[in-house]
């Protein structure tokens, strides 16, 4: 069962998710963009070693704090990984007051039919018995939609309800990210499509076990309103998509209930060489931007 004081902060606390799961395919792009080039690592053990210092530096910052980041995403090696001799999990928990979830996912299957499926999870029952000993509240597993194709978009919302169905088996709780991309030519028709099969989902979801949603920030307001009114779901959360910050917040701030669970617009201004009064001024302002946006609405 998922811890009982962590599920009321996750699904009744006013805040957002920070998402630190910037995985293997999209590490050196992150790292780039922080200022640490190709040439400062040799191999993938130094260039996620330089992506843990990063997220540690975020995670122990002073503005990274649970009353306005109530959960933060990470991926797998930054479970595995310590902040000063702590496993991560346990120091976002007990030291932070945040709530761990895992990004599960291994990529996704190549375009068919305007969606991308996600590959094979394997060995993903060993890995979310693993997270649940680590202290882990909950997953995220994302696969991708571009087109309005109702067939396919069905397809992709039934396998993250299968998914979650074995997320939940261990205890955890699932958030399904069926990512409608925010250069879809058909975007706002691809987003009435996927609430539908969501909600078609939910009403044929087995047991009793919670679920949340992260989805694109819609092209109409308030869109998600019914699916967040069902009872199995926790919450409902935004991803920024590829938004710059200040345009991602202002289309959260039109959608009522919806928190951020953003990741590029979180981190965008902050920079390996800042000092740390500089970088913690600079996450400071950014949290406080993404938590406005995601209390109060327009």
């Amino acid at each position: 069962m998922p811890d009982a004081k962590m599920a009321e902060q996750v699904s009744k606390t006013p805040g957002f998710i920070a998402a630190l799961d910037q995985s293997g395919g999209s590490t050196p792009k992150a790292l780039a963009h922080y200022g640490i080039g190709p040439d400062a690592y040799s191999n993938d053990a130094d260039m996620f070693r330089l992506m843990h210092e990063m997220r540690v530096r975020i995670i122990s910052s002073p503005a990274f704090q649970s009353h306005e980041v109530l959960a933060a995403i990470l991926f797998e090696k930054t479970m595995d990984g310590t902040v000063d001799g702590t496993p991560v999990p346990s120091y976002l928990w007990k030291t932070c007051g945040i709530v761990p979830f895992l990004k599960i996912d291994k990529g996704l299957e190549d375009e068919r039919d305007g969606v991308q499926l996600m590959k094979p999870i394997p060995g993903l029952d060993e890995l979310l018995e693993r997270a649940a000993k680590l202290g882990i509240y909950g997953t995220k597993e994302r696969s991708v939609i571009r087109l309005a194709n109702p067939a396919a978009i069905k397809s992709i919302v039934q396998q993250q309800f299968d998914i979650a169905a074995q997320v939940a088996s261990h205890g955890l709780v699932p958030i399904l990210e069926p990512e409608v991309l925010v250069k879809s030519p058909e975007k706002a028709e691809a987003e009435a499509l996927l609430e539908d099969a969501v909600l078609s989902g939910l009403e044929a979801l087995p047991g009793d076990y919670p679920v949340m949603l992260k989805v694109t920030l819609p092209e109409k307001p308030d869109l998600y309103a019914r699916v967040m009114k069902h009872p199995r779901m926790q919450r409902v959360v935004a991803l920024s998509g590829g938004y710059p910050l200040d345009e991602a917040c202002q289309k959260l701030k039109a959608n009522h209930g919806m928190i951020a669970s953003f990741s590029r617009a979180l981190v965008d201004d902050l920079r390996v060489s800042q000092s740390d009064q500089a970088f913690n001024e600079t996450l400071s302002k950014v949290v406080d931007k993404i938590y406005d946006a995601s209390v109060h609405k327009i």
